[in-house]
């Protein structure tokens, strides 16, 4: 499906699962137009065979001249912050930039977009793995991003079922190189490399090659059925064995101490409230106390089935992830 001859515009594509799509469809010869804001980091746009258009998510105009002659749309911009000082904040730039990049797309006649959603909009199964049936609700929405990503995820859907040509990826949580800012996630693994994460609160979560994402992202837009959301995951991994194994790879010993979530709310309040202060965001918040009480595990047997989807072991994507941050300097 992807010739030279046409142009794929990419949204988000200075960001750590914008930049692996962007790397995925170029390395496929494919001829890209990255949508970036003028404030964005460009460190991951450096040496990309693309053309670099400026412009924002929210702004319809922007993404309607980025996108003339688009014949494919990858949106993988969002506002992705676990923390805000407005929550209310992420779940506005979500829905206004979901919603003015599927307008644009829809009046420049992208004939197919690919939207990256989360698994964040799917319920998770207690004692079980969630497929992409689990559709939740902005009200059983642990916090403002997922909130967020169910709001921008439904407006998708009913956009299709008024002829809008998108398909909706479901990433779990990517890992791997490139995570300048770095997400969450990727905090967690400079922590506990650094051996700062002496003890943790006990959860569960689906580790995925960011590279891996990409590589779905793109056999979505070949192989995807139209309205159809695919989970697109990795391995379901405890945090105790994910630090575990972070310890084992820098050559450090692993965290024994695990931690009961009651206590750590007042904690998690308190970190918060000097966030507002200096402007950082916080390492500890209610709403990721919250998300622990469930084990974030899924299946992406819809993608394998339907679009020949792969994920490499996870252990190789943390490998990768720690290299990367070395060569960085952010892990000693």
């Amino acid at each position: 499906m992807i010739n030279a001859a046409d142009l794929i515009l990419v949204t988000g594509a200075s960001g750590f699962v914008g930049s692996s799509v962007a790397r995925a469809l170029i390395d496929r010869g494919a001829t890209v137009r990255l949508l970036v804001r003028s404030t964005s980091d460009r460190t991951n746009l450096t040496g990309l065979k693309a053309e670099l258009v400026e412009g924002d998510i929210r702004d319809e105009l922007s993404v309607e001249r980025a996108a003339r002659g688009a014949r494919f749309l990858f949106h993988v911009a969002a506002d992705y912050r676990i923390w805000a000082p407005d929550p209310e904040e992420i779940v506005r730039n979500n829905r206004a930039g979901t919603l003015a990049v599927m307008n644009a797309a829809r009046a420049a006649g992208v004939e197919r977009i690919v939207y990256t959603s989360s698994v964040a909009t799917l319920k998770p199964v207690n004692g079980g793995v969630a497929d992409e049936t689990r559709a939740a609700t902005p009200e059983q929405a642990v916090g403002a991003y997922k909130r967020s990503k169910v709001v921008a995820e439904r407006l998708v859907e009913a956009m299709v079922r008024e002829g809008l040509p998108a398909v909706i990826v479901n990433p779990s949580t990517p890992i791997g190189p490139r995570d300048v800012k770095p997400t969450p996630t990727g905090r967690i693994i400079v922590e506990a490399a650094n051996g700062k994460m002496p003890a943790f609160v006990e959860s569960g979560l689906n580790l995925v090659h960011v590279d891996d994402v990409a590589a779905g992202h793109v056999l979505a837009l070949e192989k995807g059925r139209i309205g159809e959301r695919y989970i697109l995951g990795g391995q379901d991994v405890s945090l105790g064995q994910m630090l575990a194994d972070i310890a084992d790879i820098v050559g450090r010993k692993p965290p024994t101490i695990r931690i009961p979530r009651a206590p750590l709310f007042p904690m998690a309040w308190i970190n918060e409230q000097i966030a507002r202060v200096t402007g950082k965001d916080p390492f500890l918040t209610l709403d990721s106390l919250k998300m622990a009480a469930h084990n974030m595990y899924f299946t992406s047997a819809r993608a394998e089935a339907e679009l020949g989807y792969r994920a490499r072991p996870y252990r190789q994507a943390l490998s990768d992830a720690i290299d990367w941050f070395r060569a960085e300097s952010r892990i000693g």
